[in-house]
């Protein structure tokens, strides 16, 4: 008994392993829009968005005693040493701390199975965080997971969210089936475009779930470039979440370069552990036949010391990935039909790279000029 409470074991690593990370995040498909704004207003919006990002990527205060961990959607977490974590919004009691560089997370069980399936395949193992099994603490049962950003001074870190569809297939099809007019989603969607619901959408005030989630998708890169930035957390600075209309190349590549403070030597680390990834997950046998939704990529560096970058990037978040029927393998390239379960992760992961290869060249935004 610990004070992570029962342990039972699902890692035979050798005792005293220095643990590196994760953060985990659940998304609810309903509490994507929260802010609201008109359609006049969304490319100022979208302008004020970007130009906050300079002010958060400057020199940062001295750092003391603090390290801080975030996880944005739904919530933002953090964690000072010697402190305990700190959930600052929305799902209260999902994660907890733990001992030796750990934390819990509330178990569900396709994640609890995705978790277990990883440990079977040794090309998933080296771009996840460890998994240490499943513990009970106070009648409730958790995954325990390492913390991504032990190995860290000050962290930075950035989270993008994988894939062109952040919704299963199996949930398109149940919200189908039912069928209900949603009077919530017709509201969130015409505070961001009053004239993207048609006529009779318009005249029954609702939409249904599936035409609210396809809709939303294309509103930020997901739908464009296979992937969208989620949130940024630069050291000491608040989080950042406010990247839900960054959609063309040159804004997420404006966003990109503050979030590595100009520092090459960061974005060429982080690349060449992007392309790690990519050589992996093409070698996996878990990721083939996987339908892989909802999962992130975990960007995080530190200033450079002596010109030497700290980074590293890490897969996380497989609450919402689900097995393939037997026989079935996705590329993970092949436009999504419904129907085929194509999940666009690695057309996504092509163009994040290439645009870190590129990001010293591509243009600023309209309107940024002499910012970027």
């Amino acid at each position: 008994m610990t004070s992570c409470g029962n342990h039972v074991d699902h890692h035979e690593g050798e005792e005293g392993d220095k643990l590196p990370p994760l953060i985990q995040k659940e998304i609810d498909l309903d509490d994507l829009w929260r802010e609201s704004w008109s359609d006049e207003e969304d490319d100022m919006r979208k302008k004020r968005q970007l130009k906050a990002v300079r002010d958060t990527t400057k020199s940062s205060r001295s750092w003391g005693l603090i390290k801080q961990v975030v996880h944005w959607s739904p919530f933002v977490q953090v964690y000072k040493k010697k402190y305990p974590w700190v959930q600052l919004a929305g799902h209260s009691g999902a994660f907890k701390p733990c001992d030796n560089g750990t934390i819990l997370k509330k178990k569900t069980d396709k994640e609890f199975l995705c978790l277990t399936r990883i440990l079977e395949d040794e090309h998933m193992l080296q771009i996840t965080p460890k998994f240490y099994g499943e513990v009970e603490k106070e009648g409730l049962m958790y995954v325990k997971l390492q913390d991504l950003l032990a190995e860290f001074d000050n962290p930075s870190v950035c989270d993008i969210k994988m894939g062109t569809r952040t919704y299963l297939e199996e949930e398109l099809i149940k919200a189908r089936e039912k069928r209900t007019m949603r009077k919530d989603m017709y509201e969130k969607m015409v505070k961001v475009d009053p004239n993207e619901p048609s006529e009779d959408e318009h005249r029954l005030k609702a939409v249904t779930k599936p035409r609210y989630m396809q809709w939303r998708e294309r509103l930020s890169s997901t739908a464009t470039l296979g992937f969208r930035i989620d949130g940024i957390k630069q050291a000491d600075r608040d989080p950042d979440k406010n990247f839900k209309t960054v959609r063309t190349r040159q804004e997420v590549a404006y966003v990109l370069r503050k979030h590595t403070d100009h520092q090459d030597s960061t974005r060429l680390k982080l690349l060449e552990r992007l392309s790690e990834i990519r050589d992996t997950l093409e070698k996996s046998e878990f990721f083939k036949t996987h339908e892989v939704i909802g999962s992130s990529l975990l960007l995080v560096h530190d200033q450079p010391t002596e010109g030497v970058a700290r980074a590293n990037v890490w897969m996380i978040d497989f609450g919402k990935t689900t097995p393939l029927p037997e026989g079935k393998r996705l590329d993970h390239r092949t436009e999504w039909q419904e129907g085929n379960q194509e999940d666009g992760y690695l057309a996504g992961l092509d163009n994040l790279i290439d645009l870190f290869e590129n990001l010293n060249t591509i243009p600023v935004p309209e309107g940024l000029e002499g910012e970027g």
